[in-house]
């Protein structure tokens, strides 16, 4: 493994890094496959390696007029308007009106789900952009009836949802995604999408499934014996580079939620709460402005008039911050969680592979043992048939003494040991079979089942290791290709990721500078006229004029008089 020292694991423009993967090395025909077409989808042509991405080459035809409006110079995605809406059952929704080029279509936000957990499904190694959240139940518990129809969530989720759909338009792989297309057509019913290929063809468990093309229908059988390995299972051999990302990933993820989401929230209602306050004051000072005559009137009505550009500007301020800063670091948390399950599922598809390549060593293990067992029962064999040869003589000799055919001088059916052999036989024959007939015929069978050949039983289980070899083979050759197909491809997507990331973040700092800066020149534009209404107001007659200078000291007539000097001249007049 390569020492990544770079903290931050992703790749960028200059320098893209790629995965390292602890896979054995295979041959060219099982290089990893290129990303198909889904079924859906209409032929393209055949593709070439680009920017990283297994199998994907510039886009050169389209599949429909929503496709070639995509891949169009500046073409974008609108939610032009929000409407209410009564579905079959009279309950009230909000349909989003989502405008592509000259088309509209009307889609809910449960249809917006939808979509995002079938593009999770069907392209399970890229990072498939989040939508906003579901209302809490805090805010039904408030709002109740009128929760979906608030309009600041309506608003906030209009611009969340259209960033949504311009990632999916912008990425090199969903923009092709012939679902996506069919999603921004108007004519077309996402209830038959849903229902039809393939969205209809996506697999339960992704695990099991061929993560290049998850809706391939006839899958190869070694997919079946792939196992499915928990999320908590440890690495034999992990990846330092998926590691350093898992790490980054969390930091990343902590900074944002933990900290620049609560410090950001905190800022908001700071900012809100002096808006209100400018708000009251304003109107304070402008109803004071009616009670007063002359200049004073009209300095302290300029004052309220400067009071109010700054609540105005405030509030302007706070729907800038919302919109430029607060959306998009809720956006990027979002994004942490994305990238944190992408990595558990390249974990997982890890442990898969060295789950089966550990099963496939067992399984050759067992397979030589029952090989050497083999082979010392074929060679006792050989030996058991040599020596049959050699005990024939024995034998024959020993068959003519039991048929009593020998010297008679051994055993003869007239001598007095054989009397006695006969007589004592005789009585344990009977003794043997008189009394336990039941539990002889229990012995009997349970003999019968545990009688098994063990050359036949051995044979039968080196037939079914034979078999599991041969399976558990095919599914480490196709968990090495998806493997390496599932790093290649998260690591492209995650150098783009840390592109589009730089860049977005880059905006998002030079939009919190540029709307600080408009407040202030709001501000500042206001409150130089008030400067100037109130300066018009003739000074407190009790007051000095200022283009007279103060008095100085007699021993410093440069400056005023000190201390020392006031204690002088007051001892003087006393005396």
């Amino acid at each position: 493994m390569a020492d990544f020292g770079d903290p931050n694991p992703f790749g960028d423009n200059e320098n893209e890094q790629h995965a390292i993967i602890d896979a054995p090395p295979v041959d060219e025909a099982s290089e990893a496959p290129a990303t198909p077409a889904k079924p859906a989808s209409p032929p393209t042509q055949q593709r070439q390696p680009f920017r990283g991405y297994p199998g994907l080459s510039p886009k050169t035809g389209f599949c429909c007029a929503r496709d070639e409006y995509l891949h169009s110079d500046g073409a974008e995605i609108l939610i032009a308007d929000a409407l209410k809406m009564t579905d079959h059952t009279g309950k009230i929704y909000i349909a989003y009106v989502i405008r592509t080029g000259n088309s509209d279509a009307r889609r809910r936000y449960s249809e917006f789900e939808s979509l995002r957990s079938g593009l999770v499904k069907l392209y399970p190694t890229l990072i498939i952009p989040p939508i906003p959240s579901k209302q809490s139940l805090g805010d039904y518990a408030i709002k109740q009836s009128r929760a979906k129809e608030d309009a600041t969530m309506i608003s906030r989720r209009k611009r969340m949802l259209q960033a949504f759909l311009n990632r999916i338009a912008r990425h090199p792989i969903l923009s092709n995604e012939h679902t996506f297309h069919r999603f921004l057509d108007g004519e077309v019913s996402w209830s038959e999408v849903l229902h039809s290929p393939p969205m209809s063809l996506a697999p339960k468990n992704v695990l099991h499934a061929p993560p290049h093309n998850p809706t391939d229908a006839n899958p190869h059988p070694g997919y079946a014996a792939l196992p499915s390995p928990s999320t908590s299972v440890s690495l034999r051999h992990p990846d330092q580079r998926f590691m350093d990302s898992e790490a980054f990933t969390d930091k990343f993820a902590s900074h944002l939620s933990g900290t620049m989401e609560k410090v950001t929230r905190r800022t908001m209602k700071r900012w809100s709460d002096y808006s209100q306050d400018n708000a009251e004051l304003g109107a304070i000072l402008n109803g004071f402005s009616l009670s007063e005559t002359g200049q004073l009137a009209v300095a302290v009505e300029r004052t309220g008039q400067a009071v109010d550009t700054t609540y105005v500007s405030t509030t302007q301020l706070l729907q800038d911050l919302e919109q430029s800063w607060a959306e998009p670091l809720h956006e990027y948390s979002q994004f942490a969680e994305i990238i944190k399950k992408l990595l558990v599922f390249r974990h997982q598809k890890h442990a898969q592979y060295e789950m089966t390549k550990n099963a496939l060593e067992n399984k050759r293990e067992v397979m030589d043992e029952f090989e050497r067992s083999e082979a010392e029962a074929q060679r006792l064999q050989n030996a058991l048939s040599g020596s049959s040869i050699n005990a024939t003589a024995p034998g024959r000799r020993g068959a003519t003494l039991l048929s009593g055919e020998g010297d008679e001088d051994i055993i003869g059916p007239s001598s007095p040991n054989a009397q006695s052999a006969t007589s004592h036989s005789m009585p344990m024959r009977r003794k043997s079979t008189s009394g336990g007939g039941l539990l002889s015929a229990i012995s009997y069978s349970i003999q019968g089942m545990m009688d098994v050949d063990p050359e036949t039983a051995r044979r039968n289980n080196m037939s079914k290791t034979k078999e599991s070899i041969s399976q558990l083979e095919d599914a480490l050759h196709i968990s090495t290709q998806d493997l390496k197909y599932t790093s290649a491809t998260i690591q492209a997507d995650l150098d783009r990721f840390q592109r589009q990331k730089v860049a977005d973040m880059r905006e998002m700092c030079i939009s919190m500078a540029r709307i600080h800066k408009e407040w202030c020149r709001k501000n500042l534009d206001a409150w130089e006229e008030a400067r100037a209404e109130i300066l018009k107001i003739q000074p407190h007659p009790n007051r000095q004029p200022e283009d007279i200078p103060l008095p100085t000291s007699p021993t410093s007539p440069n400056g005023p008089s000190s201390p020392s000097a006031k204690t002088i001249t007051a001892n003087e007049s006393k005396k």
